[in-house]
């Protein structure tokens, strides 16, 4: 049961993640099409199918495969994965690789998208109020962590996929070990990284959705 569950969980997030990104347009403004929503809904739907509280729950089957085969795992490298993509985005942009959009204006993507998920997370996480696995807290549902991730993931990804065809197999390969991590430390659920991996990717594409790429056109016309 424990492999089938994992595999599931690579498979789910890997495929839809990795092929809507590789299926979208690579014009500069990213626009909203409902074929967009088909891997963050995938991924929260799936999340919340796990959220059962009954012991035989997909959840509570895979905590106890954990307890039972991983008692003492813990590590801190999930701490630092989920902003690796990050990172990466502005280090390559440093290396002289340029990225889809300028800079001003990707920043502005990011922090409207970091903003909507840190949000949205919090607003769940208050909501639902579920224990951690661990036991050390009620805010378990869903995972910041691979919120954090699946955000990062998305806008590197969108940055440099027209550049990297094989970007978004390793931007989500990175953020799915993220979440992974965090079920393998006892920190979360399976239910919690699925949602926080949907709730992620949806956030960042608002944002990129919404935007108006407007942020550079005063500085433009200062400098001309």
């Amino acid at each position: 049961m424990k492999k089938i569950c994992a595999t599931l969980l690579v498979v789910v997030v890997l495929h839809f993640t990795a092929f809507s990104q590789n299926a979208d347009s690579t014009r500069k403004e990213l626009h909203f099409s409902f074929p967009q929503l088909y891997a963050p809904s995938a991924l929260i739907l799936a999340g919340f199918i796990a959220n059962g509280h009954s012991r035989e729950s997909i959840k509570n089957e895979i905590a106890e495969e954990r307890k039972e085969h991983f008692p003492r795992f813990k590590t801190r490298l999930d701490d630092y994965l989920q902003f690796s993509a990050l990172a990466a985005a502005y280090g390559l942009d440093a290396a002289g690789i340029k990225s889809k959009t300028d800079f001003v204006n990707r920043s502005v993507i990011l922090v409207k998208g970091e903003i909507l998920a840190i949000s949205t997370v919090m607003v769940l996480k208050k909501a639902f109020h579920i224990q951690r696995p661990d036991g050390s807290s009620y805010n378990s549902f869903p995972s910041g962590h691979t919120t954090q991730a699946f955000a990062a993931a998305t806008f590197l990804s969108e940055e440099y996929k027209g550049t990297y065809q094989w970007m978004p197999y390793v931007s989500y390969t990175v953020a799915s070990s993220v979440g992974i991590l965090r079920v393998a430390n006892n920190r979360h659920f399976i239910s919690d990284v699925l949602v926080g991996a949907g709730v992620g990717f949806l956030s960042m594409k608002v944002a990129y959705w919404t935007h108006q790429y407007k942020w550079g056109k005063r500085l433009n016309r200062e400098n001309s």
